[in-house]
């Protein structure tokens, strides 16, 4: 497999290691300190993370120009996905928070890439094999959160008419005749594979129905997007969606949606430090459902306009909840509401039907002096126990973040290490809490 300009082979042929540009330097020995704040003021949600890496993978379907408003420049996965774009022959222009993309000349259909990746180099294989026939992406990292496998986006291809192997660490795939419309059933909802059909399906030959998707507000902004750009697609919520596949697509400018995960974050910090927080930005219309079990477990919110969220004045209860697909609550903001739940007098239970393996960062908690333990697949926290600040680590993104809040509610003070990976996925983190008056630095 080579580039676009040369004959594609039957192997992943890709570009030699002298010709591959390394991931950006961004993920260096940062230490995230904080201490007892009680946070107060006026902050803003950036861009969702979640929502621009799909749109971005989306700009490879097109030749013409993809411009991204609210993108959350300054967080490390979106920064890694432009230097993947540029890597395989797109120019990538970020100006605040607008990321143009174009290309000028042809496309590498191979991303040789020796430095931490992401997951969703899944959907660029996606949109390469849609668009060429064939691609050759890194196999994916991300967050070590369980069983997180890529059989469900192999199904998808499959299904489509590729064949896909591994190769010399690389998921190849390739069709030579291009992808043909078809059903897809997929085993589990999966944002990752619901994404990755729709991609593949917007240039397939004829039409494509995927059953059992997971239609959720990150791939709703993927489907106007892909609308814009002239893909015909027809959601009926949670029971299927159809694409009809076109010859091509074409460029468009779109607004990156709010981020949920961010907006939740700020609405649990300014309950667990008896807070008072005003939030821009907003996206309620999102999160009815923790928003739900947050205010019945004693957090205290009100929307002033719209968009804008004001909370105060609130209390930490226990909190009972199993994460589950859209519009329950997701996966990611279990750390968050653990947190929460360490923070009220009283037992929390939280069940993950997603990755029942997502509870590692329950170790980092009980050297701040959480008491919690794992029983038979449900997390059990004695919350409301004295805390002490100490050295912890982040073991992944939410798990950071969870630490951060409680760092904020201890006495003494909590050096969180690995806080790279918190800035994975929050804009200008330490900067906004110290906006709300934080006690908050990052040494190197």
């Amino acid at each position: 497999m080579g580039d676009i300009s040369g004959e594609p082979t039957s192997s992943c042929e890709c570009p030699s290691g002298s010709e591959t540009r390394h991931s950006p330097d961004l993920f260096g020995r940062r230490v995230l300190h904080v201490s007892a704040s009680r946070l107060r003021g006026r902050v803003a949600v950036s861009g969702a993370k979640n929502s621009a890496l799909p749109l971005m993978a989306a700009s490879l379907l097109t030749s013409e120009p993809i411009i991204l408003q609210n993108y959350p420049n300054g967080a490390l996965d979106p920064a890694i996905q432009v230097a993947m774009l540029e890597r395989i022959g797109k120019s990538c222009t970020v100006a605040g928070t607008q990321l143009t993309i174009s290309e000028d000349a042809g496309l590498r259909t191979c991303l040789k890439w020796h430095g931490r990746s992401t997951r969703y180099t899944l959907l660029m294989l996606g949109a390469l094999v849609a668009r060429f026939g064939e691609g050759a992406v890194p196999l994916p990292s991300g967050c070590e959160i369980g069983d997180r496998k890529y059989d469900i986006h192999e199904l998808v291809l499959k299904r489509l008419g590729a064949e896909v192997w591994v190769e010399r660490g690389m998921l190849c795939a390739s069709s030579g005749g291009g992808l043909t419309g078809c059903d897809i059933c997929l085993p589990i909802r999966s944002t990752g594979a619901t994404e990755n059909a729709l991609l593949c399906a917007s240039l397939a030959n004829g039409v494509t129905t995927v059953w059992n998707p997971h239609i959720r507000p990150e791939v709703l902004d993927l489907v106007s997007m892909l609308r814009k750009m002239g893909a015909q697609i027809e959601v009926c919520g949670q029971q299927y969606v159809r694409v009809t596949g076109r010859d091509a697509l074409s460029g468009t400018t779109h607004t990156v949606i709010p981020d949920n995960l961010e907006a939740i974050t700020w609405l649990i910090a300014a309950t667990v430090t008896g807070g008072e927080i005003e939030i821009e930005n907003f996206p309620s219309a999102h999160l009815e459902v923790p928003l739900i079990f947050l205010r019945e477990s004693g957090a205290r919110f009100h929307l002033e306009r719209p968009n804008l969220m004001r909370v105060a004045g609130g209390y930490c209860y226990p909190i009972d909840i199993s994460t589950g697909p859209y519009p329950g609550i997701n996966s990611d903001m279990q750390p968050l509401f653990a947190a929460f739940g360490a923070r009220a007098h009283g037992e929390s239970r939280i069940i993950d039907l997603r990755f029942p393996g997502r509870f590692d960062y329950v170790h980092e908690f009980s050297k701040l002096g959480v008491r919690g333990q794992v029983r038979e697949g449900m997390l059990c926290i004695d919350g409301g126990s004295p805390m002490k600040g100490t050295d912890v680590t982040a073991v992944d993104l939410r798990a950071g973040m969870a630490l951060a809040l409680l760092g904020l509610t201890t006495g003494g003070e909590t050096r969180i290490h690995d806080a790279w990976q918190m800035d994975r996925g929050y804009v200008n983190l330490t900067g906004k809490l110290r906006s709300l008056g934080a006690n908050a630095a990052v040494h190197t």
